[in-house]
């Protein structure tokens, strides 16, 4: 029974030391966070012709995905091919970093895929969410577009019966 008291006493002052920790944290706001941002931001030469096509790229395939939003199956292959891409970031990132003298003033293509991940992934799951999101809201059109028919079917069939 003591050990269950101490094992109990040992596990609460872990937990008591998390939430300190985390409360320290948020205290402390998003400064940091910012700052790291910041940071990044500044780090990268944005006037690189391969960075300008990338965010054009990514730009385009915005415009295509809010162009065809009510054609479900051509935004189901888009989404498709943005997972595909977010699923071969980490390949893309070790071809890139291997070859980056040859089309960029600097190496930014890091171990950890930070840079990949960013201006690579994070556009791409951006736009699989925004996807996603307008396949919700056709289906919730579809859905009382079907219950209002089934709704006309019903008034029809009960017409029927009555006379």
């Amino acid at each position: 029974m003591e050990d269950l008291k101490a094992a109990l006493r040992e596990h609460a002052d872990l937990v008591a030391d998390l939430v300190e920790r985390v409360s320290a944290e948020l205290r402390s706001g998003f400064g940091p966070a910012v700052d790291g941002f910041v940071g990044f931001f500044h780090a990268i030469d944005w006037k690189e012709p391969w960075l300008i096509c990338l965010l054009l790229f990514h730009i385009t395939l915005l415009v295509i995905a809010i162009m065809s939003r009510k054609k479900i199956n051509f935004q189901l292959c888009l989404s498709i091919l943005a997972f595909a891409g977010v699923y071969l970031a980490e390949r893309i990132n070790t071809l890139l970093a291997k070859n980056w003298k040859k089309f960029s003033g600097q190496n930014y293509f890091d171990p950890n895929g930070l840079f990949i991940s960013v201006l690579w992934s994070g556009p791409l799951l951006f736009l699989s969410i925004i996807i996603v999101v307008n396949t919700l809201i056709s289906l919730c059109k579809l859905i009382v577009k079907w219950k209002k028919a089934e709704l006309r079917h019903r008034a029809r069939l009960s017409r029927g019966k009555q006379d």
